[in-house]
């Protein structure tokens, strides 16, 4: 029977079969990272999206075979350490994503593989740590003590401390904490939320509640401040969800798959509960939205509420864009950007919505846009794991090449913690601008 060599049509995902017992039966698991292993070794053209596939070829050329037969099963896990889920792989590159009958999804086979590990206790105290961010987030929000924190992250000494104990690199860059919450500041300006008419627009309903975000509420609390000045200057009201936890992708990457579920169970019914009251759900981080876009509906197949909410989730710009469509965005921007060198996130770019921030931000007269589509290799906590930051930033240089190169008047990126590992790489006192706050900037907001 004749194979075909690649895919003539768009890759599938396939539910993740995670409550199979046999998803953690390590035998199996070991024959399907040996089977895709050999294919992606015949293939390679992914050998530049990051250090996953570079550390799989060095392992066969380096083997007694030069196949994959001859690498020991006790490495594959290194090649697994060195996956953090972005997916690119299978969104843009592998030829033999489902519906090829070779059905490589080597994505979910990395976070089977996450899950196996997990299960076996093998992660760090640290990795613990970093993925408990509402935690965290908790206890460093408290004023007196984001103070401390703040100061003891720019502080080389403490981070030298910080890498001996919990093994953070001293070059990352690591968020700051605000006690001023970004939940806070939305809250305190709903009494400008009243408008005589609420616009329905395509699948838009005209009225949004923020999935605040971990990130959003206590790192940066200014995107919350930004999307919601954007969204009312739309005539858009805007309220919060009630009440949420993180959405679970730093636990997804870690490979705790039950804390997932837990997370799940907070927000999707507090979701559920503003989607029937008529609103929409915008979140300001594209991973976020990836989550319940993607991964807790391949988790969840079989969840009314978890595929609707899918349905009625949306990405900031993928939002406005749809409105511009029906006429119900309003283009009266006052202040051109001149040139923009935006990165395309990859959490982002893997929603397959087209790049909706540049359509966008091409929108404001007397600007232009230098698109960059390369992964900036941070991850939340893969770029601030001491093993791992220098290959992170080995892996952000070509954004970093291409940001310098542009000369653009600002550099911008959805995903506030690449924008962040670019800022780090440029070595100057040149900072990101987030979409949205470009945005405002160009409405002339205060």
């Amino acid at each position: 029977m004749a194979i075909r060599e690649g895919n003539l049509e768009a890759p599938t995902r396939h539910a993740l079969d995670w409550k199979n017992p046999d998803f953690y039966n390590e035998e199996s698991l070991n024959k399907e990272l040996e089977r895709v292993y050999d294919i992606c070794h015949g293939c390679r053209r992914c050998v530049s999206l990051c250090n996953a596939f570079p550390t799989l070829f060095d392992l066969v050329d380096e083997s007694d075979t030069f196949e994959v037969d001859g690498v020991d099963k006790k490495d594959y896990v290194k090649v697994v350490d060195q996956c953090y889920l972005c997916d690119l792989c299978y969104m843009t590159k592998c030829p033999y994503t489902p519906p090829h009958e070779w059905n490589v999804d080597f994505p979910h086979l990395m976070l089977r593989a996450k899950a196996v590990k997990f299960k076996k206790g093998e992660f760090k105290t640290r990795d613990k740590i970093l993925s408990a961010t509402d935690k965290v987030g908790s206890l460093a929000g408290i004023p007196v003590v984001s103070s401390i924190v703040n100061s003891a992250n720019k502080n080389p000494l403490a981070r030298k401390a910080m890498q001996k104990i919990l093994g953070v690199h001293p070059d990352a860059v690591v968020p700051e904490y605000h006690s001023k919450t970004g939940r806070k500041i939305v809250a305190g300006m709903a009494d400008s939320n009243a408008y005589d008419e609420v616009k329905p627009a395509g699948r838009t309903s005209g009225k949004v509640a923020i999935f605040a975000t971990c990130y959003g509420n206590r790192n940066e609390p200014h995107l919350l401040e930004d999307l919601d000045k954007v969204l009312q200057h739309n005539r858009i009201p805007v309220t919060l969800v009630n009440k949420e936890v993180c959405c679970g992708m730093p636990k997804l990457e870690l490979g705790d798959l039950n804390a997932v579920e837990e997370a799940k169970n907070v927000n999707i019914p507090e979701m559920i509960r503003m989607i029937d009251q008529g609103w929409d759900i915008i979140a300001p981080v594209p991973s976020c939205v990836l989550m319940f876009k993607q991964e807790l509906p391949l988790m969840f197949p079989d969840d009314a509420d978890v595929q609707k909410v899918k349905e009625h989730i949306f990405d900031p710009f993928e939002y406005l864009m749809m409105r511009h469509k029906e006429g119900l965005l309003n283009t009266d921007f006052k202040a051109p950007l001149g040139k923009i060198a935006y990165h395309a996130a990859c959490h982002l770019r893997v929603q397959n919505m087209g790049l909706k921030t540049r359509e966008l931000l091409e929108l404001i007269q007397d600007t232009s846009i230098e698109t960059i589509e390369r992964c900036s290799g941070h991850d939340g906590t893969y770029a601030v794991k001491e093993e791992f930051h220098e290959i992170s930033m080995k892996i952000c240089r070509p954004v970093i090449s291409r940001v310098q190169k542009a000369q653009a008047n600002y550099y911008s990126s959805d995903c506030p913690m690449a924008g962040h590992q670019i800022e780090n790489g440029l070595k100057d006192d040149s900072t990101p601008h987030h979409p949205l706050t470009l945005l405002r900037i160009a409405y002339g907001l205060n």
